[in-house]
């Protein structure tokens, strides 16, 4: 049996042969271009190649890809794990033909490949065509059809519609039909009773699409209308994880070699053997499969949070939590345990594994605890939820609540279903999906933009760019569109030369103007997008086939080049101090500040933070010369020592600054020496991540008024603690004096509370065994009322009280009833202060026993109060 290290290199190996150029995957986590997170296919390095942004180097190209997908057909991330065969993350094996082959070659190397190499029978293989579609007037594939007749029997050639069978990048752009071929893995009695042929596209588990021959032929207009390419491509994309399914003779990926160390861990650690139960089936596969997925997008740079690609991350990983926790019982972090084995695995192909491993481990922790609180919190709020659906008479949980309980709180539905039915409640699982489905639309509109077809002016295959050595140039429009968002419209412009910087590698864009005829139209930001710099602005200039002159912003400019030279500055500052275990893991650079995150361990102290200060201001000082390389080959900056970071993909040669002793891989814009920066401070070091620090700080003009600022504050408190000597001992003295006092006061409060609380006592009114006490109180602030509340629930037995307070002008409602009372009498100390509260035009809530309400009409207190009473007659 082949192992997967073997399967992938024999796809490489064989693709070599056929003169590709064998290239390394690019990063899963994508950067600079805004249709997408992260690589979802292996085609998506080389959509520039494809939309003619960039020139052809290799015609021919093979490489395995890692890819995540969380959406879309087959790839819902809820999906993931509940069958055998799809992934959140995977890698895909690939051949490309950039006008070079088409149809015919990649029909005979596939089959080649797969039949006459690796062994597969002949007999099990499906092919599909592209049935044609009326729509776009277009006939079937015959001439794809005619090449599989080579080798198939017209019976296993299929029709597909274009639904499966015709590939597009997207609204607009490349496109074309497609050939896949579909493996049958049942055995010999399955396949007598049921033909494959009936099982290609139906979901069957064993019966799979393994890859996908895409003939890019055409180009689709923003009108919907297709048009022949000049030059056709191939670009054709295979599961590996089901390659090796088929090759090593098991039935489910997660039986192959890629996941079963994974998984053997897994049996370990919980004790529970893989094949048990359905149940912790799932959450093995689950966890397996989204530990990958989890390891390389943080090692590729992009760490779990809150927003866009972070907020996929850490969805990924709690859902593994909740895996482990519900069906493995686990409680504490176990998830990065599983790192060892992950990094033996894959390390081999993916260097980056083992390279980052300590990183991975550490973050995958800290978010384990974090969510494990955040779990054991939701469990809280979903008995309180169920408390409450029962004493009003509910039969099941909303799906509001529901939806709340997974947006928040990270619970599936199943789990909170599960625990519903645990307590006889059922829940609304459509209102649930409704809700979800709300949540969905949302988004894509938020996110939605449409753009209009390119004008093409004049033809240029590159934009040239000349920000490096100047700020003005001539330019012309070589093409634009029109784009919209929301309300807002747009145009992009794309020069034939510019010297204007696209935000790229955390530094922003650079704006300015473009003018011709005395005519300025504003740039107001510069991106790139697919590789092309693309000029973002307002209006379209009313002649756009003329001359125009371009000019940056000149003082933003420089304020962005001072922090982006600052940054470099900063990495080398921070080695010397810290150790080389630190590197880089984001940056943000801008003409007001800079900021920099990077790989430590623990909070640095103020003493490091001087001296890291201290180095880059010396290096300031020195006034060191940019020393710039460009267009050098990466073997050479390598041997420079040249500093890169994980997560982008270079070029085979690049672009080497140095300063002193900094000397790193970077396309920005520098400083031409040191000395123009002026000053650099320090205003921030925090946490973002396990392992992951964050230094915000400032240089030149901002960093002088920082700087005279604070000495502006330090003569304000001088005035005030009217000391000309030793200001810190006088605030100290100030300090101590405050300490006193505060204790005198709240000595003086407990005493005023004793009293309030005696004199509430001595008003207790007994009725059928309650003890009740009702009225109004004269307190400073709702820390006082719960004090009070609390202090007379543990002297009073079977107290019901209410207390209406007026804190300065804002009306303030407590009501707290003794246990038994609440358990015995179905008392409902939340229920009784929303009405309450009513009286006041307010509400409130909170436990069974004890609860607050807060209003907007202190005229009404005594009402309140009055209401309150009448839930224990």
């Amino acid at each position: 049996m082949k192992t997967s290290q073997e399967i992938r290199a024999a796809f490489l190996n064989f693709f070599k042969e056929k003169e590709h150029q064998i290239v390394s995957s690019a990063p899963m986590v994508v950067k600079g271009d805004p249709t997408l997170m992260f690589t979802n296919a292996g085609m998506n390095q080389f959509k520039d190649l494809f939309l003619g942004n960039e020139p052809v180097k290799w015609p021919r190209i093979a490489d395995t890809q890692k890819c995540l997908r969380v959406s879309g057909k087959h790839n819902d991330l809820e999906e993931v794990g509940l069958d055998t065969y799809h992934h959140t993350m995977f890698e895909m094996l690939g051949n490309w033909s950039f006008g070079d082959y088409f149809k015919k070659e990649a029909i005979d190397w596939a089959w080649e490949f797969l039949v006459d190499r690796m062994g597969i029978p002949a007999d099990n293989i499906y092919a599909t065509v592209f049935e044609g579609s009326s729509d776009d007037n277009l006939a079937r594939d015959d001439e794809a059809a005619g090449f599989w007749e080579k080798y198939l029997p017209e019976e296993r050639i299929l029709n597909g519609s274009k639904k499966d069978n015709f590939w597009e990048m997207g609204d607009t752009g490349p496109c074309g039909p497609c050939s896949e071929i579909h493996i049958d893995i049942r055995s010999d009695e399955e396949r007598a009773k049921i033909p494959g042929r009936d099982l290609v596209n139906k979901d069957n588990p064993l019966v799979i699409e393994i890859w996908n021959l895409v003939f890019i032929q055409y180009n689709r207009k923003a009108n919907g209308a297709l048009e022949e390419l000049p030059a056709k491509h191939v670009d054709t994309g295979m599961g590996f994880e089901r390659l090796c399914m088929a090759l090593q003779g098991v039935k489910s990926n997660y039986d192959t070699d890629i996941f079963q160390n994974i998984i053997g861990e897994l049996e370990k650690l919980s004790g529970i053997k893989y094949g048990t139960s359905e149940k912790s089936d799932i959450a093995m596969r689950v966890i397996s499969d989204h530990l990958r997925a989890v390891a390389f997008a943080i090692a590729d740079g992009q760490l779990p949070s809150n927003n866009k690609a972070g907020y996929v991350i850490r969805r990924i990983l709690r859902r593994a939590v909740r895996y482990g926790y519900t069906f493995l019982s686990f409680r504490e972090p176990f998830i990065y345990r599983l790192t060892e084995v992950l990094k033996n695995t894959m390390g081999e192909t993916f260097p980056e594994l083992a390279a980052q491993q300590t990183l991975i481990g550490k973050v995958m922790k800290e978010e384990e605890e974090s969510f494990l609180r955040t779990l054991s919190t939701g469990i809280k709020l979903l008995d309180e939820i169920i408390t409450k659906t029962k004493n009003e008479q509910g039969t099941e949980i909303s799906g509001n609540n529901a939806f709340v309980l997974y947006d928040t709180y990270g619970f599936p539905l199943d789990l909170t279903a599960l625990i519903a039915r645990e307590n006889e409640l059922g829940t609304d699982e459509a209102g649930f999906k409704t809700e979800m489905e709300e949540q969905k639309i949302r988004s894509r509109n938020a996110a939605q933009l449409d753009t209009g077809d390119w004008v093409e002016i004049r033809k240029t295959d590159q934009t040239r760019f000349l920000g490096y050595d100047q700020n003005e140039a001539e330019v012309r429009i070589a093409r634009y569109r029109k784009v919209s968002q929301k309300s807002k419209s747009f145009y992009q412009l794309v020069f034939d030369q510019t010297p204007f910087y696209g935000e790229s590698g955390g530094q922003v864009g650079d704006s300015g103007y473009i003018e011709s005829d005395g005519v300025k139209t504003r740039i107001f930001d510069t991106q790139k997008e697919n590789n092309l710099i693309v000029h973002l602005t307002e209006k379209l200039p009313e002649n756009p086939e003329t001359h125009f002159h371009a000019v940056v912003n000149h003082e933003k400019r420089v304020e962005t080049a001072n922090n982006h030279t600052a940054t470099h500055l900063l990495h080398a500052a921070l080695r010397e101090v810290l150790g080389t275990h630190v590197e880089q893991k984001g940056s943000l650079v801008n003409s007001a500040h800079l900021r920099f995150d990077f790989s430590h361990f623990q909070k640095l102290s103020d003493e490091e933070i001087e001296q890291v200060e201290e180095i880059v201001n010396q290096k300031i000082r020195e006034n060191s010369v940019r020393e710039e390389e460009r267009e050098l080959p990466m073997q050479k900056a390598q041997k420079k020592g040249a500093i890169m970071l994980f997560g982008e993909k270079y070029g085979e040669t690049v672009r080497v600054i140095k300063f002193g002793e900094s000397v790193e891989l970077c396309g920005g814009i520098h400083v031409t020496a040191t000395g123009q920066i002026g000053m650099f401070k320090i205003v921030s070091e925090s946490a973002i991540a396990a392992g992951v620090r964050r230094i915000e700080a400032i240089t030149g003009k901002h960093a002088e008024k920082y700087v005279n600022d604070q000495i502006k504050t330090l003569k304000s408190i001088r005035e005030i603690v009217k000391s000309s000597n030793d200001i810190l001992a006088s605030v100290g003295n100030l300090l101590k004096e405050n300490t006193e006092l505060t204790k005198k006061i709240e000595a003086f409060g407990r005493e005023r509370l004793k009293v309030i609380k005696e004199n509430l006592k001595s008003k207790v009114l007994s009725e059928n065994g309650v003890n009740i006490i009702a009225g109004q109180v004269d307190v400073d602030n709702a820390a006082m009322i719960k004090d009070l509340a609390f202090q007379l629930k543990n002297e009073v037995d079977n107290l019901y009280l209410v207390l209406g307070a007026d804190i300065e002008g804002k009306p303030n409602l407590t009501v707290m009833i003794a246990e038994n009372l609440v358990n015995d009498k179905g008392l409902n100390a939340g229920q009784i202060v929303r009405e309450a509260g009513k009286e006041i035009k307010g509400g409130g809530g909170g436990q069974a026993f004890y609860a607050t309400a807060g209003g907007k009409d202190a005229s009404g207190l005594q009402a309140a109060v009055d209401k309150a009473l009448t839930f224990i007659n």
